[in-house]
């Protein structure tokens, strides 16, 4: 699903007409030639976690308002995912985190605003104080076994998905 359409060549100015091109339907440029090759929008998470709790965040906003979700957001336009991480958890929980590992990396998107691809990450506390900010209004570390009621599917998948916590948790840190 192409979120952002785009209708005039930026080449030339003709409008652009759907044409099967490199195996799909695409935008292209009848005129010049030119063809519009939708960037996928790339968001990232983290997996904070403290005495064997995972930190979560609640959303303000639509989609899935009022429920909980991993720390996240976009990657801006040349920003190293990794920094837009650290940055994302600081501004929705106020807390300073350090990307420790790469945790997975999932595909799809769940609704007109959101990401097609979701990189996790595993991150460690260095300081700061918890407290919601930015798109949330709580922040709280839960266990595995209690969490409050999810937002988004991917979410959830990376939650329940125990071989892969299990992995991260075991690891030596």
């Amino acid at each position: 699903m192409i979120i952002h359409a785009i209708n005039y060549c930026p080449q030339c100015g003709c409008k652009l007409e759907q044409q099967e091109r490199f195996g799909r339907l695409r935008p292209t440029c009848l005129q010049c030639n030119w063809v519009y090759f939708a960037d996928p929008r790339v968001a990232v998470a983290v997996i904070v976690e403290r005495e064997n709790q995972i930190l979560l965040v609640r959303r303000v906003f639509e989609q899935e308002k009022g429920l909980w979700t991993l720390p996240a957001g976009f990657v801006d336009a040349g920003e190293d995912p990794i920094v837009a991480a650290e940055r994302e958890c600081s501004e929705e929980t106020g807390l300073q985190v350090k990307v420790s590992g790469l945790l997975d990396v999932v595909y799809g998107l769940e609704h007109p605003r959101g990401a097609h691809i979701l990189i996790v990450y595993c991150a460690d506390i260095l300081g700061g104080e918890l407290k919601p900010a930015d798109d949330v209004d709580m922040v709280g570390f839960f266990s595995r076994n209690e969490l409050p009621p999810l937002a988004f599917k991917t979410t959830r998948k990376i939650l329940s998905n125990t071989k892969v916590l299990k992995k991260y948790y075991t690891e030596e840190k």
